[in-house]
Parts: structure tokens; C-alpha cells; sequence
């Protein structure tokens, strides 16, 4: 398995038509996610396609977004109501 970085990316678009765009782009490489934040496990490539994508899709003038590199945690606190990630292609262990 690739290895990969927990990355939290999160974006403030001004139109609309530039936020579906966004949003698909995050969708594809998010494993989770709500309205506009999103959790990525991302190898070095798809951090780099990443960014390419978004920055095709966003107006540096109008438009926010920003990549968080996380760190590792051992365990995982949750609050609120949790909910199963939507994203078969990874295996969850913690």
C-alpha cells in the first residue's frame, strides 16, 4: 500500500458555478467529509494532482482554499453523531 498523509483540505468559494467544480474535485480524493472540509489520505502524486486541480477550478482573487497536513494521532475522539465513510477503497485501522 502507498504510503500515505492525512491531509484536511477546506475551501470558501464566491460562485456557484466554481463551487460544484470544487466539490467535485474534493469528492474524488476525499474519504470523508462535511459542506466544505474535507479528510484526504493522500500519497505525494495525488497531493500533487490535487492542487493542480483545484487551482484549474479556483479565482486566486475571490476564492480560499487551503491543505492541511495532519499529524498522526493513535486514537481518534469523535463528537457528535459519527458515520461510516462513504469510501470503499480504504482500509480503516485504529
Amino acid at each position: 500500500m502507498a504510503n500515505r498523509q492525512l491531509y484536511l483540505a477546506a475551501y470558501d468559494i464566491s460562485n456557484n458555478s466554481r463551487l460544484r467544480k470544487a466539490l467535485c474535485v474534493l469528492r474524488t480524493y476525499a474519504s470523508g467529509g462535511q459542506k466544505s472540509v474535507f479528510e484526504c489520505y493522500l500519497t505525494r502524486t495525488e497531493k500533487a494532482q490535487l492542487l493542480a486541480n483545484i487551482a484549474d477550478v479556483i479565482n486566486p482573487d475571490e476564492d480560499r482554499f487551503i491543505l492541511l497536513k495532519l499529524a498522526g494521532a493513535k486514537h481518534v475522539r469523535t463528537l457528535g453523531k459519527a458515520v461510516v465513510p462513504q469510501d470503499g477503497s480504504f482500509f480503516y485501522v485504529g
